[in-house]
């Protein structure tokens, strides 16, 4: 763990190098393909992230859940080097994502929210602009793009401004981005919403196919059916903390997760609502 009083090194940008593609395994492996220690961020006086730890298995499909503001998105930014924590450490297969950026992220993609795409290059040109930023050579490049953009369901699209992309083929060009270098770890930050019910299978199956091949997937949602049917892991965040994590069915215990999530974070009221919304 890194000194809470020294400021981490700032990010740098990512150099031209290919990322490794996942080694083949089955489950996970018992090491850890992020590690997170005591990060920490504060916004003015608010603190949004407070000391948190994680460890996520590499093989594993885990799950960050929260309610609003509980600090997913931001513990996400940090993990990735794209905010600066003010403490705290992220390892990502070993590599300190602060004091070696560029081969921090050489290993994740990422698809984080709210971060703006080059949306005046056509779908086709930004996924070839990510991949040639990693060092692929073009023709590579190409053959992965097109079968990103098949499996995604984005090929009568390819040659559209992304400016022009309805929510949902924003999302999914996204995530062809993240992909494209074939990363060791996959970080997703809502990669379901707004994707409508078809794409959304599609792209269950390609996540799943993914780890099933020794990559490793963290992905944020707040519909716990989803996480339920989809994660192996999960982890329950609060006000900027993790109240528990382990193997989706030690979390949930007897019930369900949504359940157990309702249990943990509070805030649910047993109303019936007020009166003048009630018919006789």
């Amino acid at each position: 763990m890194t000194d809470p009083s020294a400021a981490p090194t700032p990010a740098q940008a990512p150099t031209p190098a290919a990322a490794p593609a996942p080694t083949p395994a089955a489950g996970t492996t018992g090491t850890a393909a992020m590690q997170l220690t005591g990060l920490t961020k504060h916004f003015g006086q608010k603190l949004a992230v407070d000391a948190l730890s994680l460890t996520v298995p590499e093989g594993s499909f885990y799950g960050l859940v929260g309610p609003n503001g509980a600090g997913k998105t931001t513990t996400l930014s940090m993990a990735t080097g794209l905010l600066r924590p003010d403490a705290g450490q992220a390892l990502v297969h070993g590599v300190d994502m602060w004091r070696d950026p560029i081969k921090a992220k050489a290993l994740i993609g990422n698809l984080a929210d709210g971060v703006k795409l080059f949306d005046r290059l056509s779908g086709e040109q930004l996924v070839t602009y990510n991949g040639l930023l990693f060092g692929l050579d073009r023709a590579e490049v190409a053959d992965r793009v097109a079968d990103l953009l098949r499996l995604l369901d984005l090929e009568s699209a390819a040659g559209s401004l992304v400016v022009d992309y309805s929510a949902g083929m924003t999302k999914k060009i996204a995530l062809a981005c993240a992909l494209v270098h074939a990363p060791r770890v996959l970080v997703l930050d809502e990669p379901f919403e707004s994707v409508d019910p078809v794409s959304a299978a599609n792209i269950r199956d390609i996540l799943t196919g993914y780890v099933q091949n020794g990559g490793t997937v963290i992905v944020s949602s707040h519909v716990m059916d989803l996480v339920q049917r989809m994660c192996d892991h999960v982890a329950v965040v609060a006000n900027g903390r993790v109240l528990v994590a382990g193997t989706v069915d030690e979390v949930r215990g007897g019930s369900t997760l949504e359940d157990r999530f309702v249990e943990l974070v509070g805030g649910r009221t047993h109303a019936e609502g007020p009166e003048w919304l009630r018919r006789s």
